[in-house]
This record gives structure tokens, sequence and C-alpha cells, in this order.
């Protein structure tokens, strides 16, 4: 039966010390494009939401808006960098270039090299609305104690990022992960 050496206190303290941090070193990510029509129409079609605040002006200026408003759930979508399909198998999958989370790094360096998302929360402070211009700071918020799971020994860790527009949170999403080495359930 394999059995998991436990966690050395150097690796307890470098994850510790991460957590409250950015997650990269770049600073916020700013989104390419302010908020527009033609990307709600797109994101609307694609998810055939068909509420007419995200695409009838008129619709939507007799709403409790005023105005048209993106869907929610676009919120992240507004900061993704857009994909660089050339080095993509290089990169690990990754569609942009760029530092790795620091966190992230550490543990495959520790053998923790699966990576299974396990959840994202999103808590929606106002409706975006078009020409508003939105950034994003992530920030790790957690790593937990050693797991056992059907998977494997690992750690969930969970970054928060706040969206804002010029100063103003907008919203924030949660997402957890779980970090875990093949081979080792029990």
């Amino acid at each position: 039966m394999y059995r998991a050496q436990p966690m050395s206190d150097d690796l307890d303290q470098q994850l510790a010390a991460l957590v409250g941090q950015p997650i990269g070193d770049t600073g916020p990510t700013y989104a390419p494009d302010p908020v527009n029509q033609p990307m709600i129409r797109h994101w609307a079609a694609a998810f055939e939401d068909a509420n007419p605040i995200h695409v009838d002006a008129q619709l939507a200026a007799e709403s409790r808006f005023g105005e048209i408003v993106a869907p929610p759930l676009m919120l992240q979508t507004w900061t993704m960098a857009t994909p660089k399909i050339t080095g993509i198998g290089e990169r690990g999958g990754s569609p942009v270039e760029g530092g790795r989370a620091k966190v992230l790094t550490l543990l495959d360096e520790a053998g923790y090299l699966g990576t299974l998302a396990s959840n994202s929360e999103f808590e929606i402070v106002r409706y975006l609305k078009l020409g508003d211009e939105v950034s994003a700071t992530t920030v790790l918020e957690s790593v937990s104690p050693l797991k056992q799971t059907r998977l494997g020994q690992g750690y969930f860790v969970t970054w928060v990022t706040t969206y804002t527009v010029g100063a103003e949170t907008v919203g924030l999403q949660r997402f957890r992960i779980l970090k875990f080495k093949s081979g080792s359930a029990s």
C-alpha cells in the first residue's frame, strides 16, 4: 500500500507565504476592449440567451437597467487574453504566454502534477454596461492541508479574482482546483 510522505515544513511555509499574494507577477489584467455590443450579441447567441436586455436597445431602455447590459457570467471573458495557438503544446496547453502562478509551480516541483478544476463561484456586484473598461486582479486565497482524494493525495488551491471598472468592484470569481499526485490514492 502506498503511503504518502508528509509535506515538509519548508513546503508548508512556502505555500503559506503565498496566501494573500497576487497569483502572478504581472499585476492587474486589463480588458483588451471595452464592454461592447458585438461580443454580447455573440455570447447571447452561443448560449441561446434570449433576454432582450442584452441585445435589444429599446427593450433594455425600458428595463430596470435603462440600457443594454452584458450577461453577468460574461464577467471573466472581458479580461481573457487573446489565445495564441502557436506553441500551445510547448506551454502545456496554456492558450497564452506568460508567467505561471507561483503556487502551481511550487506544487508541480513537489510532485503534485495532476490538476483538476473543482469549482468556480461568481459574485456579481453590478451588471456591466456598454463602454465599461474592466480590469482584474487575482490573489491566492488559500491552500488546503494535504487531503486524500480518489485521485490521489493533493491540495485544494483557491484564488479569487476581483473585477473592477475604475475603482468600483463589479464582481468576484472564486476558482478552486485540486493539485494532486497521480497514483497516490489509497
